[in-house]
Formats: C-alpha cells, structure tokens, sequence
C-alpha cells in the first residue's frame, strides 16, 4: 500500500493510518497471546479473549513501572487525560489488577501499584509482546523488523 492508496473514506492513507493499523494488529495479538497464557487468572483470560480488555487497558500496562506510578504521571505517559486514565484505573481495580494508596511523597496523589494478580498480568503482558515481536520478525523478516525498529526509534525521538 503506497502513500497514495485509499482507505474505506475515500481519503489517501498515510504513513499515519497505517501506524495506527499496525499498532491496533499487534495490540489484539498481544490481547490473544495473553488470554491463553497458562499463568493468567481464568478471569482476566476470559476478558481478554471475550475483547473486554480495550487499547487503554494495554496502554496503562505499557506505562505502569512493576513497581508502580503516580496516577498522575500516568495520564501524562500515556497521553490521555486525568479522567480517562482514572476511569482505566477504576476497571483496573475492580478486576484486582491494581490498587491506588496515598503516595508516600506527596498526600495529593495517588501511588498506583500492581497487586499479585496484576503482577501475573504484567508477566503475561511482557510474553505476549516478546512472542507478538517475534511473530513480527518471522512475519516481515530479521532485516525488514530491524529497520522499522530502528525507524520508529528515530521518528519517536524526534531524530
């Protein structure tokens, strides 16, 4: 598909389009590698295979550190509101996943953390992306991978 290839609107697709498309690919591959992950609850197996687990879920557990944020912090990383990131958070801690204290620095904010089962979550997460990545690699070859990583590195970065 070339730069001037059109999409289902009738508008050209650019390089914009088809990031959004891989990303939503590898994150619903990321979504089936997890919900048959031996080590996940059947709960948050079958909400992820059931498509109740969204993009936003996986985005907070790209931004979420294993040992936790300011739930402040992580609508900043995330690139999403305040609102939005407390409304993912309450869906998360209503599945067990993680759990909001006080931060310890500051009496204002909330420290988010993982709980047990979250943990298992992030480790399945963190399977799934090496197992996605590699999928990735077989799919488009060692060289092909090499480049986009290294070319979305630098676009990332602003190089």
């Amino acid at each position: 598909m070339g730069v001037h290839a059109t999409g289902s609107s009738g508008n050209p697709r650019h390089l914009g389009h088809l990031l959004g498309d891989a990303l939503r690919h590898f994150d619903a591959r990321v979504l089936q590698l997890m919900a048959a992950h031996p080590d996940l609850p059947l709960a948050l197996s079958n909400l992820a295979a059931r498509d109740q687990i969204s993009a936003a879920h996986i985005h907070l557990t790209r931004h979420l550190p294993a040992n936790g944020a300011r739930a402040s912090t992580l609508s900043i990383s995330a690139g999403i509101s305040k609102q939005a990131m407390s409304d993912v958070l309450d869906q998360c801690e209503a599945w067990g996943l993680i759990e909001r204290q006080t931060d310890p620095l500051d009496a204002r904010a909330k420290w988010v953390s993982y709980t047990q089962v979250g943990q298992l979550w992030l480790n399945a997460f963190v399977d799934a992306v090496r197992k996605a990545e590699q999928e990735f690699r077989f799919d488009v070859g060692e060289d092909v991978a090499t480049v986009v990583r290294l070319g979305l590195e630098a676009y990332a970065h602003g190089y």
